[in-house]
């Protein structure tokens, strides 16, 4: 991945003159957000680095394939974040790039005062098992599981 960092790209600009703004978004369109097929992009080319088929990421996500296959693709696009977060779960991101790969979809990252956010930051650094496993210890913190998609009873 070619892709800068919010410094290298602030760098760019300070030597970029209004003129040269299509060529700026042109050249760095990799590191910006608002391609629409950036978080497909982002996934497809993590799933090929970690050699994991989608597929295997849609059973362990406990996602409908045919689903995933729409969520990657942009075919379709989903307001829960519970979502693209057990798709990165299953993928097996880093927090880091879970994070990058929530900020691609235009979903808020996991934030570190929010207690549900936390503990799901914590589970993305010690992968303590599935998806089952981290929605097991959400509950027994007394917090919401991970949803699939519509309202979980």
């Amino acid at each position: 991945m070619n892709e800068k960092n919010t410094e290298e790209l602030t760098e760019v600009l300070g030597k970029t003159h209004i003129s040269g703004f299509d060529r700026y978004c042109s050249e760095n369109r990799e590191s910006m957000n608002t391609s629409e097929e950036a978080f497909s992009l982002y996934m497809k080319e993590l799933l090929a680095e970690k050699k994991i088929k989608q597929q295997t990421v849609f059973l362990n996500a406990d996602i409908p394939e045919r689903y995933g296959y729409k969520l990657l693709s942009g075919e379709k696009h989903t307001k829960q974040r519970d979502v693209i977060l057990r798709i990165c779960y299953a993928a097996e991101l880093t927090l880091e790039e879970t994070q990058r790969a929530l900020k691609k979809y235009g979903m808020p990252e996991l934030y570190a005062k929010l207690p549900r956010d936390a503990l799901l930051m914590i589970m993305f650094n010690e992968r303590p098992g599935s998806i089952i496993d981290v929605n097991a210890l959400l509950k027994e913190n007394g917090m919401e599981p991970l949803r699939t998609s519509g309202i979980q009873v």
